[in-house]
C-alpha cells in the first residue's frame, strides 16, 4: 500500500473533520447583559492604557528623532 492510496482513503474524513472544526468557530452569540460590564472596562479597548500609549509614542519619536504624525506638526530639527 503506497502513501498516496492511504492518503486518498483518509482524505474525506480529514476534510470533514476540518470543516466541522472550522464551523464551530462561527457560532458567535452577542454578549449577555452580565457580560457587558467586563467588556466596558478600559483594558478591553484598543487604547485602554493611556500612559503606556504615551510612553510608547515617546520612545518612537525619540528613536525616529522627529516629532509629528500624531497630531503635532514639526520635524526633528527643533525649530517649531
Amino acid at each position: 500500500m503506497s502513501l498516496t492510496s492511504s492518503w486518498r482513503r483518509r482524505a474525506p474524513a480529514a476534510i470533514a473533520a476540518l470543516v466541522a472544526l472550522a464551523s464551530t468557530g462561527c457560532a458567535m452569540q452577542p454578549p449577555q447583559a452580565w457580560e457587558k460590564g467586563a467588556l466596558a472596562r478600559p483594558e478591553m479597548t484598543m487604547g485602554g492604557d493611556v500612559l503606556g500609549d504615551r510612553f510608547a509614542q515617546h520612545i518612537y519619536t525619540s528613536k525616529e528623532n522627529a516629532s509629528g504624525g500624531n497630531g503635532v506638526g514639526g520635524g526633528g530639527c527643533g525649530c517649531n
